[in-house]
C-alpha cells in the first residue's frame, strides 16, 4: 500500500452517470490484485472515494465509477494529464484458484469482475444491468470469458431476470472451482445461495460506505461469522472479499 500520485492518461463517459479513467502508475499497477480497490482523493473533499480496480495493463490501471456526489463529480471532470492522489491498492481481493471460475457482477459491481476473470485459468461470466442503457464492458468480458450471460431487469438487453438466475443456469451447465461475485447485497445473497445449492465455493465482494480505507474507523463494519462466532470485520481491511458462508446476510 502506498500514497501515490497517478496521471490520468485516458477518460471517457460510459453508460449513464459512469466514467472510465485510466491511471498511469507502474508501481501501483505492478502490485494490484483482482478484487482490490483504490482510495482516491477527490478535490477538496475530506474523505477519499473507494473505487474498485477494473483492469490492469502494463503500467496503467482502469477504474469505472458512478457519479454519486461532489467527490465523484470532481473526479469525473478531470482531464487527461491531470494528477490525482491515490492510496492503494487496498483490501483483500478474490483468491486465485485452480480451474474454471464463474464471475458474477451486477451494476457497478461489474467492473472489478473483469480483472478477476482475466486472472483465472478459465472463466465464464454473468453480468446484470437494470436496463440496456446501463450495460457496459460486455465486449471486454466476451474477449476473456468462454460463456457470457447478460441479464437485465426489464429484458432490454440479454435475458430478463436476475444475476442469480443466470448463475444457476451456468452452474448446471458447467463445473466450476469457485463462484466470485460483486454487486448489491441482495444479488450477492442470491448468487451465494445458487452456488451453495450447486456445492461450489463462493466469494463475495461487499459494498459498504468507507471512511479511512485502512481499518482505523468503524464506518465499513460488516457482520460476519467465523469459527462459529459472530462479529464485525472491516470491509476495507478484512475484505472487501469474504467467503460467502461467513457473511451474515440478514443483518
Amino acid at each position: 500500500m502506498a500514497d501515490l500520485f497517478d496521471c490520468i492518461i485516458s477518460t471517457k463517459q460510459t453508460f449513464g452517470g459512469c466514467t472510465e479513467l485510466v491511471l498511469q502508475n507502474g508501481a501501483l499497477a505492478a502490485c494490484a490484485a483482482q478484487g482490490q480497490f483504490l482510495h482516491i482523493q477527490c478535490g477538496d473533499q475530506t474523505l477519499r472515494r473507494p473505487i474498485s480496480i477494473c483492469d490492469v495493463a502494463g503500467d496503467s490501471l482502469t477504474v469505472v465509477f458512478e457519479v454519486k456526489g461532489a467527490g465523484t463529480e470532481w473526479l469525473a471532470a478531470q482531464q487527461v494529464g491531470a494528477v490525482v492522489n491515490v492510496l492503494g491498492p487496498l483490501g483483500h481481493g478474490f483468491p486465485l484458484v485452480c480451474g474454471r471460475i464463474l464471475v458474477c457482477g451486477g451494476g457497478i459491481g461489474v467492473p472489478p469482475m473483469l480483472l478477476t476473470a482475466k486472472g483465472a485459468e478459465a472463466a465464464d461470466a454473468v453480468l446484470g444491468f437494470r436496463t440496456a442503457s446501463r450495460e457496459m464492458l460486455t465486449d471486454r468480458f466476451r474477449a476473456v470469458c468462454t460463456d457470457v450471460v447478460v441479464m437485465s431487469d426489464d429484458g432490454t438487453c440479454g435475458k430478463q431476470g436476475f444475476v442469480a438466475d443466470g448463475a444457476a443456469e451456468l452452474l448446471k451447465k458447467h463445473t466450476y472451482a469457485a463462484v466470485m461475485a460483486c454487486g448489491p447485497k441482495i444479488m450477492l445473497k442470491t448468487v451465494a445461495q445458487a452456488a451453495k445449492k450447486a456445492g461450489v465455493p463462493c466469494y463475495v465482494s461487499m459494498e459498504e460506505r468507507m471512511g479511512c480505507g485502512i481499518g482505523a474507523c468503524l464506518v465499513c463494519a460488516c457482520k460476519t461469522t467465523k469459527n462459529g462466532e459472530e462479529g464485525y470485520r472491516h470491509v476495507c481491511k478484512d475484505g472487501p472479499v469474504f467467503a460467502a458462508e461467513e457473511v451474515c446476510w440478514d443483518d
